[in-house]
């Protein structure tokens, strides 16, 4: 249960709270009486959603503005829609998902974690990798991501009893180049995203779908498209030609523009939750 503190109220229109945490960009929300509980870093985010109003407990307004994106403007992003069959509907089902603004060695770390693994999945390392190495945090239900020195100082072996598999060898290795190699994560904000994906991909583990990936959730590249399994379909259908995965990252961008990234997570959201593709 909740328990006293804080409480207010914020408009969230073009909001849905559930679609945010569940459309598979973050791995480690937590239902919680009647909402959800995140965590940014180190500061758990305990919120309902009632209508088109945010109900923050325990302070974090601020906070939760800035992480659930209240402030991206979805009505232009639903303007620059394609207006075929399947992306309209992608639009109708997945109205008021928000791409959150995530911390840098959270999504990086957790995406290097991720290849050939379900959403399920992926979750289900995240929240060991948090129990096993995570610091626990005042008032919240799970631990924080390990940062990079916690995991630099891990075996592959405790990883791999992550069930993490062959990733583990990448993620202890990124984890040692961010913690003790000199690698600077917030210094890649200020690259282009050209520069950016470049400097991501030349991190154990990150090939350019994960590096997108962060570019998309982390630091808020909208035009970043990740092109996995599920979007290579999608993007296949809608080009009607054969293509590698660079093709299609590139087709999407030109037919989504600007908020690419946005237009391609609805479209993944979609097609996981409803197994259809859009006809050829």
């Amino acid at each position: 249960m909740t328990a006293p503190g804080k409480t207010v109220e914020i408009p969230a229109p073009e909001f849905d709270l559930r679609l945010t945490v569940e459309c598979g960009q973050i791995f480690h929300a937590m239902p919680l009486d009647s909402g959800w509980q995140v965590l940014m870093d180190r500061v758990p985010l305990h919120v309902e959603q009632h209508g088109d109003r945010l109900r923050i407990f325990n302070g974090g307004e601020a906070l939760a503005r800035k992480y659930f994106s209240l402030d991206h403007p979805l009505t232009d992003i639903y303007k620059s829609f394609p207006t075929d069959a399947f992306s309209r509907a992608a639009l109708e089902s997945c109205r008021g998902l928000r791409i959150v603004r995530q911390p840098y060695w959270e999504c990086l770390a957790t995406f290097i974690t991720s290849p050939m693994k379900q959403v399920a999945h992926i979750r289900q390392i995240s929240l060991h990798l948090r129990e096993t190495f995570g610091t626990p945090v005042a008032g919240s239900l799970i631990n924080a991501y390990p940062d990079p020195s916690q995991l630099a100082r891990a075996s592959e072996r405790d990883l791999r009893d992550c069930r993490l598999g062959f990733r583990a060898k990448s993620l202890l290795a990124t984890a040692q180049a961010v913690a003790f190699g000199g690698v600077d994560l917030a210094a890649i904000a200020n690259l282009s995203t050209t520069e950016a994906r470049e400097r991501l991909c030349s991190l154990p583990g990150v090939g350019r779908k994960v590096a997108n990936c962060v570019l998309l959730f982390a630091y808020e590249r909208l035009d970043a498209v990740p092109v996995d399994v599920w979007m290579a379909r999608i993007l296949q259908a809608m080009r009607r030609r054969k293509s590698t995965n660079l093709e299609l990252e590139q087709f999407s961008r030109r037919r989504f523009g600007a908020y690419a990234g946005y237009i391609q997570q609805y479209l993944f959201h979609h097609a996981r939750m409803t197994k259809t593709l859009p006809d050829p």
